[in-house]
């Protein structure tokens, strides 16, 4: 009973030394925009069509019937630059009906191409431009932060989210649908 009376007797003391706990924070829907929802493990990929580099739209939905991992990534993000020749490694080994990869560059072309011409990648990339909207937050990347990376599986599902860098090795294990 004395235990209660003082775990109650804290909380009314933190409450008000501290205050309440600040409200969550959220961003508000652009004019004429309805609040974007983040994607979680077990939905069903957004409808997401994002230009390549020469313009060209691509439909994400297009690369459903096989796993696919979206990694969204910045050519000024430094996590994001070194793992990118282990994306592009894990690519390189995935069979023809393995694990397709797609670079998300949330960026400007002339910045990944520029990256591209030194790091080198194989695999499809598409542009986005940061907002409260973006790909990237559709995707579940709440936080906006990079690197951020979903796998999905060949239905259309997600599988995985995962916020920050792989570590050396991650990827072929993480990746597993």
């Amino acid at each position: 009973m004395a235990a209660a009376i003082a775990a109650i007797l804290g909380l009314v003391i933190g409450l008000s030394y501290f205050g309440p706990p600040p409200a969550p924070v959220t961003t508000p829907p652009a004019p004429g925009r309805p609040a974007v929802v983040p994607a979680r493990p077990g939905d069903q990929l957004p409808a997401i069509t994002l230009p390549d580099l020469d313009g060209h739209p691509v439909d994400l939905a297009t690369f459903r019937g096989q796993p696919l991992l979206i990694n969204v990534w910045a050519s000024w993000c430094g996590p994001c630059v070194e793992e990118m020749p282990a994306l592009q490694a894990f690519a390189a080994a995935q069979p023809a009906e393995g694990v397709r990869v797609l670079g998300m560059a949330i960026d400007t072309p002339e910045g990944v191409r520029e990256f591209l011409s030194r790091v080198p990648v194989h695999y499809p990339i598409v542009l986005e431009q940061p907002a409260p909207d973006d790909a990237s937050v559709k995707l579940g990347n709440a936080q906006g932060l990079l690197p951020y990376s979903v796998l999905v599986d060949a239905s259309g599902r997600i599988l995985k989210q995962k916020l920050g860098p792989f570590s050396h090795g991650e990827i072929e294990h993480w990746a597993q649908p």
